[in-house]
């Protein structure tokens, strides 16, 4: 990853308040382990929730790694969300989640609501 990607997605953590932009569940960027530890989970299941650099608009599609390009999404839903035949773009994706999260019916199950309020 180059160092302009690695501070971006530094800096769109930071300002998404370690968040993912499209679940809204919490990341991590540097400690599997300690995620876990604190909110209860298998590492396997924490390895979910690190902080990805998303591109708004994909690197196939002439996106490129700048700032204004790039947002902090967890590895799952960006996994998600390019493993879609016709990706949603970013607002509809993110319509999307929350509607699954609101069900209960996206990667929230591994972490339930009660510790995400207790922890952050």
């Amino acid at each position: 990853m180059s160092t302009t990607l690695i501070k971006s997605r530094l800096k769109a953590f930071n300002l998404q308040q370690g968040r993912c932009i499209y679940c809204e569940l919490p990341m991590w960027l540097d400690n599997p382990e300690a995620f876990a530890k604190k909110f209860k989970i298998t590492t396997k299941g924490a390895a979910l929730f690190k902080c990805t650099a998303e591109h708004l608009l994909a690197k196939q599609d002439g996106g490129k790694d700048l700032e204004s390009n790039i947002v902090a999404a967890c590895h799952f839903c960006n996994q998600k969300r390019h493993k879609c035949k016709k990706p949603k773009d970013p607002i509809s994706y993110k319509l999307y989640v929350s509607s699954r999260v609101g069900k209960g019916r996206w990667n929230s199950v591994l972490i339930p609501s009660h510790h995400i309020s207790q922890h952050m």
